[in-house]
């Protein structure tokens, strides 16, 4: 018989991870919910067109894209962004404004699997729609800070910068669309020396290559300070100077809300994803070197998918990573902790009563489980206490005839008789 595997890339989550893994969706969804975020589902397989729009040539070429029975060209999702505008763009095309929309789920890319980078993934994704006010972006910062607080992680840092300042520099530089999202691609993998030499070969001036050279190396904390470097490093293009100034807005937003967070601007930071448009960030902790989350603002993405023109700002929330960093930082998972208990036949005439009292248990929601594999009571305790179970509940013909069960407690080595219809509160208490 041949041994199979998980295909490459793809993972087996056991219970632990699996348990911590619905701990961080879960509280995904509470944010979102506390924040006013509805949620939705959309299909896993969409249309390569649709992915491919604007995803960058990164991403395209990394899609799991093949041809439906029906000659279709169709990929698996490698991010929820496109969805989500897509019924932005018809279904929910008449809804009022703003829609704030979460997704929380698995994607696919075709990349080299590596620590914290596998070719299945789970996200929680938020999106705030229609609005292109800095409250929005500042809203979208702030509720991912809250997810990073909520799952208890420490020391995380926000790496923000906007697209629009390259951007602008490009544009008024006279660069195409297809000329800037090379030079943006280069800089986004940190080939920083190849992303200047790009530029000059695409007709760019010397003071074009100086301003991006600058802004490459211009980052720090102190926002103030940093933004107001950048402003200066700009200063003659119209478009990336108003971008430095929107950057500034939405952080002052940010600070002044009492939202406490570590930013680091990083002038000279650009997103795989060509329909960023605005603010860009993602979050790391210094355990980690891929980013936990990442997201920022896309004003034309709707309408390029047949909606109206359309602002929006989001954010991506990487499930596993953020597993893998709790691991890293030993988080202790909070408000999980639940008795579990096994009821245990002393002999074949309780099977019934056995039964009975597991589901009287259930019923008051307790995690019980029923001894089914017919051990000795000695090898069902050691098994119980080897899986780290809490009670045991025995159930033995003398003592239900009195209407009564022994209740051991695993962690103590202690046990006591206990009556039926007590049960439920002592195991509660």
């Amino acid at each position: 018989m041949p041994e199979f595997k998980t295909v490459r890339g793809m993972r087996d989550f056991l219970p632990e991870e699996t348990r911590m893994m619905k701990y961080i969706e879960n509280k995904a969804r509470s944010v979102a919910e506390s924040f006013g975020y509805q949620e939705i589902m959309t299909p896993i397989v969409e249309s390569y067109e649709l992915l491919a729009t604007k995803a960058g040539e990164e991403v395209r070429l990394r899609m799991f894209a093949f041809k439906d029975l029906g000659g279709r060209m169709v990929a698996l999702r490698p991010e929820f962004t496109p969805s989500i505008a897509r019924v932005v763009a018809t279904t929910l095309k008449n809804e009022p404004k703003p829609l704030r929309l979460f997704s929380v789920g698995s994607l696919y890319r075709y990349d080299e699997p590596q620590r914290g980078r596998y070719r299945e993934f789970w996200q929680s994704d938020f999106e705030l729609v229609g609005s292109s006010r800095p409250e929005a972006d500042a809203e979208v910062l702030m509720v991912t800070a809250r997810l990073m607080e909520r799952v208890g992680l420490k020391d995380y840092i926000f790496k923000v910068g906007h697209v629009g300042v390259l951007r602008g520099v490009l544009i008024d530089e006279g660069l195409n669309e297809k000329a800037q999202n090379a030079v943006l691609q280069l800089m986004d993998k940190k080939q920083y020396e190849d992303s200047l030499v790009r530029l000059k070969d695409s007709g760019a001036s010397e003071k074009c290559l100086t301003v991006s050279r600058g802004l490459i190396g211009l980052r720090g904390s102190n926002i103030s300070e940093t933004v107001e470097k950048m402003k200066t490093c700009v200063d003659g293009y119209e478009k990336a100077v108003a971008a430095v100034e929107d950057l500034k807005e939405i952080l002052k937003l940010v600070v002044d809300s009492g939202c406490k967070i570590t930013v680091n601007v990083e002038a000279g930071f650009a997103r795989g994803l060509e329909y960023y448009t605005g603010m860009i960030f993602e979050v790391y902790v210094p355990q980690l070197d891929v980013a936990l989350t990442g997201g920022g603002r896309y004003d034309k993405l709707v309408e390029l998918f047949g909606g109206q023109p359309t602002p929006a700002v989001g954010v991506a929330n990487g499930v596993d990573r953020m597993m893998l960093a709790m691991q890293e930082q030993k988080v202790t998972l909070k408000g999980t902790a639940e008795k579990k208990v096994i009821v245990i036949s002393a002999g074949d005439e309780t099977k019934s009563e056995a039964l009975r009292i597991s589901h009287l248990l259930k019923d008051a929601g307790i995690t019980v489980e029923l001894e089914v594999m017919g051990r000795k009571m000695g090898k069902a305790l050691e098994d119980a206490d080897r899986r780290k179970l809490d009670y045991a509940v025995i159930v033995g013909k003398k003592e239900f005839d009195e209407g009564k069960i022994v209740l051991k407690d695993l962690k103590r080595r202690k046990q006591t008789t206990v009556r039926i219809e007590e049960l439920q509160e002592t195991l509660k208490s």
